[in-house]
């Protein structure tokens, strides 16, 4: 079971494991996306483009970031919904290029609900440089302690 609405203080940080991001995961985001945007799907085109080669999606990142999040368990079981996110894409990612997630909470709320509450994770994508790639805030709804829950 993951972590309730009381166990998290503002300022707790979590990182993820590694993630490479491949040329599989480019190819298979275009085709579930429809998003065959030449940055991301020819070779040629990219060559001359800003980066000098292929990036991956920016929504890609996103995703990414949400199975990142996932892989660390801490929500299992306690997450009820995904309220919505402020975004900022702040570099590329390259293919080949193996990005964790620093998750940090950053503010949380009660709500009227007694067993909900929400809380805000600034999310932090970071290459294999320590260059964060893409940041901002992810709001998730999560349970709260009933008191056949406590302790």
């Amino acid at each position: 079971m993951g972590l309730y609405y009381e166990d998290l203080e503002i300022g707790r940080e979590f990182v993820s494991p590694g993630r490479t991001i491949t040329e599989t995961d480019v190819v298979q985001f275009a085709g579930l996306s429809g998003d065959y945007n030449p940055i991301h799907t020819d070779a040629e085109f990219a060559r001359d483009s800003a980066f000098g080669e292929r990036i991956a999606h920016g929504l890609l990142g996103v995703a990414v970031i949400s199975g990142l999040s996932a892989r660390l368990g801490i929500f299992d079981g306690t997450a009820v919904a995904f309220l919505g996110l402020t975004w900022d894409f702040t570099g590329p990612i390259r293919l080949g290029d193996t990005v964790h997630l620093r998750m940090t909470i950053a503010a949380k709320r009660e709500t009227s609900n007694p067993e909900r509450g929400i809380v805000e994770r600034e999310m932090r994508l970071i290459n294999q440089h320590g260059e964060t790639v893409q940041k901002g805030i992810f709001k998730l709804m999560i349970r709260r302690r009933t008191d056949e829950k406590a302790g």
